[in-house]
């Protein structure tokens, strides 16, 4: 197990780990949370080498993915940098990268009910109005869970704030900011239940954002 304790903050720049190999040729990760080696609760930076395949899998409690660079494909379609999509559970793929990919991967932490698929090119999506200066972008939403990307324009303050079930960012350019430190491109940051902070950026900065959905039992 890694990083299964939701009652801790967890904060990892991912640029600066190593790749671990999977048990498919020419798909390497970078693990952030794991309940088991190949099965359960996962979040991991995913890279396919180009030419790289994995074998048809099923997600028993989905699979959340973002395209962070290259283009990723399965038998559905082509999903080049900036795609999010969310496979239900129950449903599977046979996933590869013609010309090699990054993706941030998050499985078997839907809830199951929650069978909406999504397919978001991100590149193509209005900002809408935020708080303060920020522009948001949703992406998903069930019930007490929030998917989004947030803008930050330079040198914006936010108020602080409480996480009600949690938070979740990976910063996907710029440099994010709390009183706990600072967050370079990469990294990704796990707040538990009703944590607080008073985040702030100094540079334009955006990240991929998720509420809501940690354990309230902490």
């Amino acid at each position: 197990m890694l990083n299964m304790d939701f009652s801790k903050r967890v904060a990892i720049r991912t640029e600066e780990q190593e790749w671990v190999s999977s048990p498919a040729g020419g798909v390497l990760r970078k693990p952030l949370a794991r309940e088991d080696a190949e099965r359960g609760h996962a979040t991991s930076v995913v890279r396919y080498e180009a030419g790289a395949s994995f074998k048809r899998h099923e997600h028993p409690l989905g699979e959340e993915i973002l395209v962070l660079d290259g283009v990723f494909s399965d038998e559905t379609g082509d999903y080049p940098a900036g795609t999010y999509f969310r496979n239900p559970p129950g449903t599977g793929h046979a996933p590869f990268s013609r010309d090699g990919c990054t993706l941030l991967v998050k499985l078997h932490q839907f809830d199951e009910r929650d069978l909406t698929p999504v397919q978001i090119d991100t590149h193509s999506q209005p900002w809408l109005p935020g708080i303060g200066g920020l522009e948001v972008m949703p992406l998903h939403n069930f019930e007490h869970e929030h998917v989004a990307l947030v803008k930050w324009p330079a040198g914006e303050r936010f108020q602080p704030h409480r996480h009600f079930g949690g938070e979740e960012i990976f910063v996907l350019s710029g440099e994010f900011c709390d009183e706990n430190g600072r967050y370079p491109v990469g990294t990704w940051i796990r707040s538990p239940h009703l944590s607080q902070h008073h985040p702030f950026v100094d540079e334009e900065t955006v990240i991929w954002v998720k509420t809501g959905h940690l354990p309230l039992q902490v």
